[in-house]
């Protein structure tokens, strides 16, 4: 062993450390987003373009953004445009029949969006997804019990699009 390799060891440990903190961000740009686009009627590509270069490690007066994962962050906006009808109807199977996606919280209906498109990719273990996407619902909402119904509902979501995984 050389003198070199101790200090290599924190340095692979922090990279996967950072890797990790920028997925996560790129989760959170993802549903913010999504949410944009559905609230301002804006596009994927100006949306997209929009957080690549405002949000993705800038500075600002209210704080410092994380860098993000680009190839997850565009991974998920793509796979959540291109199947949303897919992921909506898994969402609906998932909620109480009372409650279709068109009526619960915008914000809500962008994480399960960005869950399902997630999912669907196939990349991530199911059950990191749900914990990373009820992380971001209580980034959204700290007081309040949608985090645990959207455990509910991701979990629902992930055993229908990846049931080999349970």
């Amino acid at each position: 062993m050389t003198e070199d390799q101790p200090q290599d060891a924190p340095k692979r440990q922090m990279s996967g450390n950072l890797k990790r903190r920028m997925k996560s961000a790129s989760r959170l740009y993802a549903v913010q987003a999504l949410f944009q686009m559905e609230a301002a009627e804006q596009g994927l590509e100006k949306v997209r373009k929009e957080f690549e270069t405002h949000r993705f490690g800038a500075t600002y007066e209210e704080g410092e953004f994380e860098e993000g994962d680009v190839d997850l962050f565009r991974a998920l906006l793509n796979e959540a445009v291109d199947r949303q009808a897919k992921i909506d109807q898994m969402t609906d199977r998932a909620l109480v029949a009372k409650w279709p996606i068109a009526r619960i919280d915008p914000t809500l209906r962008a994480l399960f969006r960005a869950a399902g498109a997630e999912l669907l990719i196939g990349d991530t273990p199911p059950k990191v997804v749900i914990v990373e996407f009820v992380d971001v619902a209580k980034a959204f909402f700290p007081e309040g019990e949608e985090p645990k119904f959207s455990n509910a509902v991701l979990d629902h979501m992930a055993r229908e699009a990846r049931p080999e995984a349970f």
